[in-house]
């Protein structure tokens, strides 16, 4: 078991050459400006003010890494998507996003979060699309489960789950409810266990 209350922020990293490349898993998570990524990973670990939620999307571009327990990071990515910055802020993104994924063989899997409400973005199609060629492990969260009614919800859901693909598990999760979370954290916990030879 993984004691989801020993976690500390270890690093923002802020340029390529301070990427961690140690022998603890990752679990990364991928998803636009303002999906929800930093409240996703606050609920988690049971923390209100863990993962800093920003009021100004896209302000900040770093990678975040969180070490739980000492047995693996989970690594906030910076959103993207985000229309109002710059070219050069784009460009860093993007510079710091591949070299982050770029023989990373610690990475077991992204939680590539989508937002339920509005359903996948260009942006986010650009993202499934790269993660299915790389052959990267993947699953999606789809976040702001509580913004919807249940007739949208399950309308919304099977719209997404037919563009992702039927082989890709969906996991409807509200950071401000609690609902899905602990299935996440269960697969997360699984993930870790798997790779360390540990069953059950």
């Amino acid at each position: 078991m993984i004691n989801k209350q020993k976690i500390t922020l270890t690093l923002s990293a802020g340029r390529k050459d301070q990427l961690i490349r140690d022998n603890l898993p990752q679990i990364a998570f991928s998803g636009r400006s303002n999906v929800g990524k930093s409240s996703l990973l606050n609920r988690l670990a049971g923390r209100k003010k863990l993962a800093r939620v920003s009021a100004e999307p896209g302000k900040t571009i770093t990678v975040n890494y969180f070490n739980i327990d000492s047995q693996l990071y989970l690594v906030d990515l910076p959103g993207y998507g985000f229309a109002k910055r710059r070219l050069d802020e784009k460009k860093k993104w993007s510079d710091l996003t591949n070299a982050y994924f770029q023989n990373n063989e610690k990475l077991l899997m992204v939680l590539q979060l989508i937002d339920i409400k509005t359903g996948p973005s260009a942006d986010d199609e650009m993202m499934l699309d790269w993660l299915n060629a790389t052959g990267t492990p993947y699953v999606v969260a789809a976040t702001k489960w509580d913004k919807l009614n249940k007739t949208n919800q399950q309308k919304n859901l099977a719209a997404l789950r037919e563009t992702v693909g039927e082989e890709t598990p969906v996991f409807p999760i509200s950071s401000l409810t609690g609902e899905g979370v602990e299935i996440l954290w269960n697969l997360i916990e699984k993930s870790v266990a798997a790779v360390n030879g540990v069953s059950g």
